[in-house]
């Protein structure tokens, strides 16, 4: 649960935030893997939309190695919810779950939003 970046691009600006599911998974990997999600991150600071949509313009993933990082893009929040991460094994078991929990990370993200803004 961090902001990790700001996007000013234009008229845009977007945050990147962590959910707390997304938190507990990136700390079960190693130093390597945690650093180049903090350059994914820094990617998606320049352009939310890139990597590949998941049937959905505002689901996507990017790759890095046998997994996947899954994030939400909220154009009228102003920003991208980093929500998951998976194998190749259980990409649809984890697409499918995020796809259920669509309401509950909306929350949890304004929830966030409202933190940072008392900040």
């Amino acid at each position: 649960m961090q902001i990790s970046f700001i996007k000013i691009r234009g008229h845009m600006k977007f945050k990147i935030y962590r959910s707390e599911r997304f938190e507990k998974e990136l700390a079960k990997f190693d130093k390597k893997f945690q650093e180049r999600v903090d350059k994914i991150e820094d990617e998606l600071v320049e352009n939310p939309y890139s990597g590949k949509p998941l049937g959905i313009r505002w689901f996507r993933e990017k790759r890095y190695e046998n997994y996947r990082i899954y994030y939400l893009i909220y154009d009228d929040l102003e920003s991208v919810f980093m929500v998951g991460i998976s194998d190749k094994k259980d990409q649809q078991k984890v697409i499918n779950t995020i796809k259920l929990l669509l309401d509950l990370f909306k929350r949890e993200l304004g929830n966030l939003i409202d933190k940072d803004k008392l900040t």
